[in-house]
């Protein structure tokens, strides 16, 4: 069964209409003082409440992410939002994708944190150890790039080991050296959390997703078609080290906006795309791609030399049928997204979507119209595209049957 998460970045949707002329990015170095704590008060609680919306509209999870310093997600901490949406929700996955594990000192503080996660939700978390942006882990974080995927091998063991043992352990690693390793608590999956690795082109990632039997989740804003490449080089390296097909082992994200007409989707969305596309990825190319970032095999690689280019890319004069007719933008009908949908499912051979149906500024009634539309019209018409794989959850959450509930104040009961 094809899986949807419904994902939302939590961007500052407030950005002055200059913002991409009169500042240098939206990351780093983006000034606070264009944060409003006041909105953002709001603006949080806003974004939790369509994430719950999207588990009761029946989407298989609902993602959060981490990224610091910038407008473009109001998540460093998405541990926080996870916990709330593991005590507000009961049914989907909450999918945190994911952790950036070279940054934390010592990393034993992320098994910890998604052991409660999977504890408080009753088995429900994804777990995803992204290696992180540069933006993020050299530049606001100062890890050393050369040095940053060697500290997040050794923090990927010490996390593992630790969910594993059932007696403390000392760990003496290269950058973390402790006497004592004993979590609590334990994860209630065994033997963890379903684990997602967000990947952006390296090389590298492919073997690291088929050495553990990791899922293969290639985040990108421009689109299936531009794809095509990287989950084709994917699919070829899973062939080669003699791996089964099974499209769970990937996923991709897209940006998706559903409205009754095809003309409707420019006109309900066109301005929030734009915006999300303008200035949310308005990052400055010194901030991109450090020396030492990314290794020389992947550096050599084609379809990578193709990715830098478009990560470096802007849309100052980006129009609508551009982004559409692009791949980047999957929009239109009921009909329109479910064709484009099924091509993007089976171009890629993909059993997971992570659903951007949020973009940029957009209002929570257009996000709610959006959501509701793909749950109810898409959705239920993706779910078989692989009926020989149906069956396969071995990239899924296994949950308690008799999981726990948030009690709600008595008169909210019905509400939800």
């Amino acid at each position: 069964m094809t899986r949807f998460t419904w994902f939302n970045l939590m961007p500052w949707p407030y950005l002055p209409d200059d913002f991409r002329q009169t500042y240098r990015s939206v990351w780093v170095d983006i000034p606070n003082r264009l944060y409003d704590p006041v909105r953002g008060h709001a603006l949080y609680h806003q974004y939790m409440d369509q994430l719950e919306y999207a588990d009761a509209l029946g989407f298989d999870g609902i993602g959060v992410n981490e990224h610091h310093q910038n407008g473009y997600g109001l998540m460093p901490s998405p541990n926080i939002i996870a916990a709330t949406l593991a005590r507000r929700t009961s049914r989907a996955a909450i999918c945190v994708i994911g952790n950036s594990i070279a940054l934390y000192n010592p990393p034993i503080r992320v098994a910890e944190e998604f052991a409660m996660l999977d504890v408080i939700s009753g088995g429900r978390l994804v777990a995803g150890f992204p290696v992180g942006t540069p933006m993020d882990t050299n530049f606001c974080y100062g890890q050393i790039p050369a040095l940053t995927r060697d500290k997040y091998a050794e923090a990927h063991d010490l996390i593992r080991r630790a969910w594993a043992a059932d007696e403390p352990f000392a760990f003496d690693g290269k950058y973390t050296q402790l006497r004592w390793v004993n979590c609590w608590p334990k994860p209630i999956q065994k033997p963890h959390p379903p684990i997602y690795i967000p990947g952006g082109g390296s090389i590298e990632t492919y073997d690291f997703c088929l050495d553990h039997d990791y899922n293969y989740s290639y985040l990108s804003f421009y689109g299936y078609l531009a794809a095509r490449g990287l989950m084709d080089a994917y699919w070829e390296r899973v062939a080669a080290r003699g791996k089964d097909a099974s499209p769970h082992r990937a996923a991709f994200a897209q940006i998706i906006a559903v409205a009754d007409t095809d003309a409707d989707a420019e006109r309900l969305y066109s301005e929030h795309i734009l915006y999300f596309f303008n200035r949310c990825l308005h990052v400055a190319p010194a901030f991109l791609d450090p020396p030492g970032y990314r290794t020389v095999n992947t550096i050599k690689a084609t379809s990578l030399r193709r990715l830098q280019r478009q990560h470096q890319r802007e849309f100052p004069e980006a129009t609508w049928s551009e982004l559409v007719d692009g791949g980047m933008v999957i929009a239109g009908s009921p009909d329109t997204v479910r064709q484009r949908m099924e091509e993007l499912i089976k171009t890629l051979r993909v059993g997971h979507v992570f659903c951007l149906l949020h973009t940029g500024n957009q209002t929570d009634e257009k996000t709610r119209h959006n959501s509701r539309l793909f749950a109810k019209e898409v959705m239920p018409r993706l779910r078989h595209l692989w009926p020989d794989w149906d069956d396969d959850d071995r990239w899924w959450i296994h949950p308690l049957d008799d999981r726990i509930s948030a009690e709600l104040p008595h008169e909210m009961v019905g509400q939800r």
